[in-house]
């Protein structure tokens, strides 16, 4: 597909059928990275989603190969202190991760059909419960790149695998397969290739069965038990922090180092 015909297709694809609302992320041809109008239709489509009584589970997959690989750093431009228009990346930010995580309370289920890296990973870690085929990739990304997670990682990761293998995780430089995934506790289930598509929509079906009140009060209640004092504080120091580390000497020579296709030399700078 070109991409003057990429650009006339919606970014975010919405489904709803028994009760679940399916929302794809549709940026195919660019591995589904997060740009600034696929995460604003990512708002919009929870909010919607959550105010929509007909809706009992929430499904969040890509199209393509990939789940999602991350910011799309070509459009990723910090709004300037003080500006008046769109929305910052910190707004966008903090709604996105609250709104799946906290304002939702519908079960929200990610089907993780190929990659999912950086932002992207965080992106499928805000969901309460998570899929992946076989053929599904995980990376953090972050530290490879010099810099420290944001989009709410440091916080729902060490909450579904704990503390140390959360660390060990976060600073591996190492692609991580479905099954070890699995293993290591970031998805409950792997399903084959060929049937991923129809055991993600079965799950999602089988947990919109659940009596309504009952998934809606469950939900509230496990996320309040472990809901981080402050959040909104921490998700805007997680971004300014990683911007403060791209933007490093370390971190230039980080990416430098990805494109040459060498080992970096950290300075400490």
């Amino acid at each position: 597909m070109t991409d003057s015909a990429a650009s006339q297709e919606p970014v975010l694809l919405e489904e709803t059928t028994e009760g679940v609302r399916i929302l794809t992320l549709n940026r195919a041809a660019k591995k589904n990275a997060l740009s600034g109008d696929l995460v604003q239709a990512l708002i919009a489509g929870f909010e919607a989603a959550a105010d929509d009584d007909d809706i009992r589970v929430v499904g969040l997959t890509g199209a393509g190969d990939a789940f999602c690989s991350g910011a799309d750093l070509k459009e990723r431009r910090p709004a300037a202190k003080g500006s008046t228009g769109s929305p910052s990346t910190e707004d966008q930010v903090v709604r996105l991760v609250s709104g799946i995580r906290v304002d939702c309370e519908k079960p929200v289920i990610a089907g993780i059909n190929g990659i999912a890296i950086g932002a992207g990973l965080a992106l499928a870690m805000c969901a309460d419960m998570r899929i992946a085929s076989a053929k599904a990739r995980f990376h953090a990304g972050y530290a490879r790149a010099g810099s420290s997670p944001d989009c709410g990682l440091s916080w729902t990761l060490p909450q579904a695998i704990g503390h140390e293998r959360a660390m060990r995780f976060l600073l591996d430089p190492q692609m991580m397969d479905a099954d070890s995934a699995l293993a290591l506790g970031l998805v409950g289930e792997v399903a084959p290739d060929g049937k991923f598509e129809e055991a993600f929509l079965a799950y999602c079906r089988k947990i919109a069965e659940v009596a309504p009140m009952a998934a809606r009060q469950t939900k509230r209640l496990v996320t309040r038990a472990g809901l981080l004092a402050g959040l909104e504080d921490h998700l805007r120091d997680e971004l300014a922090l990683a911007r403060r580390a791209l933007t490093s000497e370390d971190g230039r020579e980080a990416v430098r180092a990805i494109f040459e296709k060498r080992k970096p030399e950290f300075t400490g700078r």
